[in-house]
């Protein structure tokens, strides 16, 4: 690219990165003013790491793949570039980690953590032109690819940070005036929508997104028989008619390794209800309320609890393919709507907007929650991990153990909520904002 053309194209692409930039960074700060200073070492998970991991994981990212994998520039902390580089992501019952920097017996400074992420927020700030100027020769320089990478990768983190806070007790986190009022309404009618017989398009075509993660390639265009399905996730009042009729400790309704799961882990009940003096209660990310009051809510579950319910139901779980059949039909692209991108930062009553009906008449595809579906993660046909600087991001996952959830929580910045997108965790993974609903294959089947 000739200088002059280059220059222009930074003028006038720089305004709109660094506006993009300062979004995503405020946005995570906010969060992390959630936690208290005392608290950035604490665990509220024990399977993750400690909060200030992810403030230094962050600008790590962003470092090494765009100064560190792109420019080559010269680090001024290598050591923080590799202690952050990847965090933990265990066998929920074995404690096996996937590939992770050995864990240090003591977290640097918080102060020190925060230091070295203004410095790389300011490099990255300074990389635009030399990025761009690499653009004919590195796909990820192209079109800015890293650098929405990069916001992407914050994104999801901004939602893992969100799901840690909701698990911290009390006495680790403030309140924040930004954060707005709860929505409560009546539980609404649920009942089965059939969607025809038709292809579904899973994927996408590469030069028709400004960036998508590897595993969101090639298209595949799939046939899906027609099926029955809830027209709304199940809520925690319906969920707690399973609870209540004894669902889990009926060992009939649950897999083999679930209830062996369920049983090592002692769950009686959802993570994020609470019981007190036979009462139930729900936690959301700064208070704790009367389950009744949020019965209209979606009850957010693991996988394995989600299948249980199912099956109590007389039903299953959705594939990948039938979940793009309910959501987008045949369709690459479709306007979408939803509790998403902090709206509203909890849950909302499932159905109460009159006018988020799709054309088969399902309502929460997208926003409100995850859903789970029953396909594991693995590659499309075609799959190439395009990404140099980040080979092992699906590809060590595709293990069996994990399985795909679409859609979006009220969490999910919007720049995630593409029918492309393929998010994934373990079945026995309990503390996400992730919701279900329940699919048959007729008209007769789930009650």
């Amino acid at each position: 690219m000739a200088a002059s053309s280059l220059s222009q194209r930074v003028a006038s692409e720089a305004p709109a990165l660094r506006e993009r930039f300062f979004a995503a960074w405020n946005r995570t700060d906010e969060i992390f003013a959630i936690v208290k200073s005392r608290a950035m070492l604490e665990r509220p998970i024990a399977v993750r790491d400690p909060f200030v991991f992810y403030a230094g994981h962050l600008p790590a990212f962003a470092w090494n793949q765009v100064c560190g994998e792109i420019l080559q520039w010269k680090s001024f902390n290598p050591c923080f570039d590799e202690l952050f580089s990847r965090g933990i992501d265990p066998d929920v019952e074995t404690g096996e980690c996937h590939a992770h920097p050995e864990v240090p017996q003591a977290w640097p400074d918080l102060l020190d953590v925060l230091n070295y992420r203004d410095r790389v927020r300011s490099a990255i700030l300074r990389s635009f032109d030399a990025v761009l100027d690499r653009a004919s020769k590195n796909v990820m320089a192209e079109n800015g690819r890293v650098f929405s990478m990069v916001m992407e990768h914050e994104a999801m983190h901004q939602e893992t940070l969100l799901y840690m806070i909701q698990q911290a007790t009390p006495d680790m986190k403030q309140r924040l005036r930004s954060v707005p009022q709860y929505r409560f309404a009546e539980e609404v009618a649920n009942a089965e929508v059939v969607v025809p017989r038709g292809e579904a398009t899973l994927g996408a075509r590469f030069e028709a997104l400004h960036f998508g993660w590897d595993n969101e390639f090639p298209t595949l265009h799939t046939e899906v028989p027609s099926f029955a399905v809830d027209a709304l996730p199940v809520t925690n009042g319906r969920f707690l008619e399973f609870v209540e009729s004894g669902g889990y400790g009926e060992r009939r309704w649950w897999s083999e390794e679930d209830w062996r799961w369920k049983e090592s882990a002692g769950f009686t009940h959802p993570n994020m209800w609470l019981s007190s003096e036979k009462r139930w209660f729900y936690r959301t990310l700064l208070d704790v309320l009367p389950l009744q009051k949020v019965s209209s809510w979606p009850v957010y579950v693991s996988l394995a609890e989600a299948r249980a319910y199912a099956r109590w139901r007389g039903g299953r779980l959705p594939t990948e393919a039938e979940f793009h059949r309910a959501a987008y039909g045949s369709l690459e692209e479709q306007s979408i709507c939803g509790n998403f991108d902090f709206e509203c930062w909890s849950p909302s009553p499932v159905g109460a907007e009159a006018d988020e009906e799709n054309p088969w008449g399902l309502k929460d595809l997208i926003g409100n929650g995850w859903e789970w579906t029953e396909t594991p993660f693995q590659p499309l046909p075609g799959f190439s991990p395009y990404i140099s600087g980040y080979k092992e991001y699906s590809a060590d996952f595709f293990d069996g153990k994990h399985f795909v959830l679409k859609g979006a929580s009220w969490a999910t910045a919007r720049e995630l909520v593409r029918p492309s997108f393929r998010n994934w965790y373990q079945a026995h993974y309990p503390y996400l904002f992730a919701k279900f609903r329940c699919v048959s294959d007729s008209e007769g089947g789930a009650a």
